[in-house]
């Protein structure tokens, strides 16, 4: 046995060495040349410490950026995970016609960003877009107008953009569902549970981990998300649907300021980290619960 365990290093070493070279390497030279004044219009390097991060916490636009994406962050965990789980409450039911409606709520998760940002681009169009015209239909004229560039509408309406891609905690909830042992929810019956108690006390702990993973692959998701935004108001109007990813982009395609934008991405790292911890203490995900 003590053989075996002595060889453990040699196979874990190409692994380790491959994360190192994609992920480590690139990670610590973005954090290094933030601390440069580093523009791809000059030639020269000038070091300048912590100053791109004080400029950083110090810009209003990183700050609206910053607050619209912890804002997107909550609507998804809280409200979006929400929405998936009773879906996939509903449908272990098994109801008629269950199988349907977990392969029609999925379709949104198997199209592109990209894709579906021109679709809801033109379901918000001001001329013939979905919304305006059922508002005219039923007589409410008055209230149709451009919902993307109003700075009123427009992060509601991007927003709503996300509603459907809860089918995909939808189905990993689901699946996860469906591996529970039936002697344990005959157990519940047999003490008198009622259906909904049965839900609350028995299924909904057993899902725990799932629905933590699934909300932590949800705060990954906003704070990456670029091209969806991009396609339907890149940031717009003004920066009324500003998020991180966009203002990195902002900064490094508009600015050419290669040492400000990777500021921007360290804090979109840190973020993600600290996401990922607290959604894992908050649902305790870990083998000691178990």
């Amino acid at each position: 046995m003590k053989r075996k365990k002595g060889w453990l290093p040699v196979f874990l070493l190409p692994a380790v060495a491959l994360f190192l070279l994609i992920y480590a390497v690139p990670l610590v030279i973005v954090f290094v040349s933030s601390l440069f004044d580093y523009r791809l219009t000059g030639d020269s390097m000038t070091f300048i410490g912590l100053q791109n991060y004080t400029q950083m916490f110090s810009d209003a636009t990183f700050r609206q950026a910053c607050g619209h994406t912890i804002v997107w962050i909550l609507i998804h965990c809280i409200i979006h995970v929400s929405i998936g789980v009773i879906l996939a409450l509903v449908l272990y039911k098994k109801p008629r016609g269950w199988k349907f409606v977990r392969t029609a709520y999925m379709i949104p998760n198997i199209i592109s960003n990209a894709a579906m940002g021109m679709i809801f681009l033109n379901i918000f169009n001001p001329q013939y877009g979905v919304v305006n015209s059922i508002l005219k239909v039923v007589g409410l004229e008055s209230l149709t107008h451009n919902w993307l560039m109003d700075t009123t509408t427009a992060f509601p309406s991007v927003t709503m953009t996300w509603l459907l891609f809860a089918g995909y905690t939808t189905t990993l909830v689901l699946a996860e569902a469906l591996t529970i042992d039936d002697s344990v929810l005959e157990a519940a019956r047999v003490d008198g549970a009622t259906s909904f108690q049965t839900d609350m006390f028995v299924v909904l702990p057993l899902l725990r981990e799932i629905i933590g993973t699934t909300m932590v692959m949800a705060a990954t998701y906003m704070l990456q998300m670029f091209d969806l935004i991009y396609i339907t108001t890149k940031g717009g109007p003004g920066s009324a649907t500003m998020n991180l990813p966009l203002m990195l982009y902002s900064v490094y395609k508009n600015e050419n300021n290669y040492g400000y934008s990777n500021a921007i991405g360290v804090c979109i790292v840190i973020a993600g980290v600290v996401c990922m911890t607290l959604i894992n203490k908050a649902m305790r995900v870990n083998e000691e619960d178990y």
